[in-house]
């Protein structure tokens, strides 16, 4: 982690791996749509949707739980479904 950080973005950063939105993107012209698992809050989604679309930001640019980015043209946009955020399970147990 870089030492730039305070420990208030340290703390929060730490949540946000614990927790995780599922993000569907329909896309203009393509067979299928594009499902990230973002660690990104459902409102920085939503912000990030909404100025993309009108038209603050020519690409829509999310992040994902593992470091990588996914660009999405703004004016290509089909729809965008925000998941719930659901806190990550780990280890062995009945569902």
């Amino acid at each position: 982690m870089c030492a730039a950080y305070s420990a208030v973005d340290r703390a929060t950063l730490t949540v946000r791996r614990d927790i995780a939105v599922e993000v569907k993107i329909g896309v203009q012209h393509a067979p299928r749509e594009i499902v990230l698992e973002s660690g990104q809050s459902a409102e920085e989604v939503e912000r990030a949707v909404a100025d993309a679309l009108a038209g603050k930001a020519q690409l829509l640019s999310l992040s994902d739980d593992k470091g990588r980015k996914v660009l999405v043209p703004a004016d290509r946009i089909a729809y965008v479904e925000i998941g719930e955020p659901a806190t990550r399970r780990v280890g062995f147990g009945a569902l």
